[in-house]
């Protein structure tokens, strides 16, 4: 007996607005499954206050409850899942991911390019516009004339694999017109090769040496960044002894927007197999995560330094899962946000549209704004410039503006 294609994926949408959405998936099993579920639900604006996974090392049963925006297209929602979710006729045997070994194909890189007069938030609003069509930015060029004007470089991909057909293109066209409105000049979308979006050797140009080392080094990890505030106590601990053949995992730490798919992302870089786990939040501050895990061979992990090195790995990302910070440029600000990179190349989702959010709402201008990939410290980050333009009239203080994008980033209450 098999399982039917459209039980793989159930959502039981919340009945009361103080309920949460029960997703339930039940497919076959791969490595770094979690994360991929947990990125999707997380472009798609929505929060997991408790999880429940367990595997058999070839099929998994996942029940996740869900809070968000009622918004929420659960039909699109549902056909991403069942996109990332191994075929039924994998189940007799574990599919590894390493990237090494199975390169996903490239998508088709397209360059979206207007020139329009210039308002205060309408990079938020075009972004918004993107995120809603699924077409993720990969990489940005945005620059503002003397005039006015600004000239806008959007390089994109599209989930749907569409952008290439003319009717795709002028929905586009046509849902970006009606959000800038009169103040459209030209809008051109045309395909470019996908060299456009690779990375680069080093930290990003003109960032000092403090800086990159003081946001990318796991020994800052003790140094609270963004004050007694916004601190996020994490103990991360290891014991062999409650399972014959699993290691058990237990996180305590605050909540933040993303929160599983952090953790998930970084077993799945280590190439972890989660047997069990189970995902708890309480009054949605305070989170207790339990996994019992095994290497890519099947095995618990009792290797001292392997479990120094994992232990410190998510208590990094947990603390810190993005990189926050302020460079003077002579009389500008530059903001500084970096993503790290996951190692089949797709990063945290939805970052760009934060930072332009939290700016919007502090009516803040933005003068210029680039996204690029560099490879720092070994690992691949998404480094996000944004050059605000504070004005003669602008009070708002600069530890402010670090305080309001880091706490849009992770979900808190400003």
């Amino acid at each position: 007996m098999g399982i039917l294609h459209e039980d793989v994926v159930i959502i039981k949408q919340a009945e009361k607005e103080d309920e949460a959405t029960v997703l339930t998936i039940n497919c076959p099993d791969k490595t770094g499954l979690g994360c991929d579920l947990c990125r999707i639900i997380l472009f798609f604006g929505l929060s997991i206050v408790r999880g429940d996974v367990s595997t058999d090392g070839k099929w998994c049963y996942i029940v996740f409850w869900l809070v968000g925006k009622q918004s929420t297209r659960w039909g699109l929602l549902k056909k991403r899942l069942l996109e990332a979710c191994p075929s039924c006729s994998s189940a007799n045997t574990l599919i590894y991911y390493p990237s090494e070994l199975l390169p996903p194909k490239p998508p088709e890189v397209f360059l979206l390019k207007f020139c329009c007069h210039d308002r205060q938030g309408l990079l938020h609003d075009v972004t918004h516009v993107l995120c809603d069509l699924e077409l993720v930015i990969q990489r940005v060029k945005v620059s503002t004339t003397p005039d006015g004007m600004v000239m806008d470089l959007f390089f994109i991909t599209d989930t749907r694999g569409l952008l290439h057909t003319p009717d795709r293109k002028q929905d586009t066209y046509d849902q970006i017109k009606a959000v800038v409105g009169e103040a459209m000049v030209s809008c051109d979308i045309e395909m470019v090769g996908p060299e456009i979006t690779a990375c680069s050797q080093g930290p990003p140009f003109l960032i000092p040496p403090s800086i990159t080392e003081d946001t990318f080094s796991l020994e800052m990890l003790d140094q609270c960044q963004h004050g007694s505030q916004h601190s996020n106590s994490v103990s991360v601990t290891m014991d062999n002894s409650l399972s014959p053949v699993h290691t058990l995992v237990q996180i305590v730490c605050h909540d933040h927007k993303g929160l599983l798919y952090d953790i998930m992302r970084t077993l799945k870089d280590y190439n972890i197999q989660i047997s069990y786990g189970r995902f708890t939040t309480k009054r949605r501050k305070d989170c207790e995560i339990d996994l019992f895990i095994v290497q890519a061979d099947g095995k618990k992990i009792v290797d001292p330094s392997k479990q120094n090195a994992l232990c410190s790995r998510i208590r990094m990302e947990v603390s810190r899962p993005l990189r926050v910070a302020l460079v003077n440029r002579g009389p500008d600000t530059e903001l500084l946000v970096a993503n790290p990179v996951e190692l089949c190349g797709k990063g945290r989702p939805l970052v760009f549209y934060d930072i332009t959010l939290a700016l919007k709402m502090l009516n803040i201008d933005i003068f210029s704004a680039e996204i690029s990939r560099h490879m720092i410290g070994g690992r691949e980050w998404e480094v996000y410039r944004v050059l605000v333009d504070e004005g003669e009239e602008s009070c708002v203080p600069k530890n402010r503006i670090e305080e309001a994008v880091w706490s849009m980033l992770m979900g808190w209450e400003q």
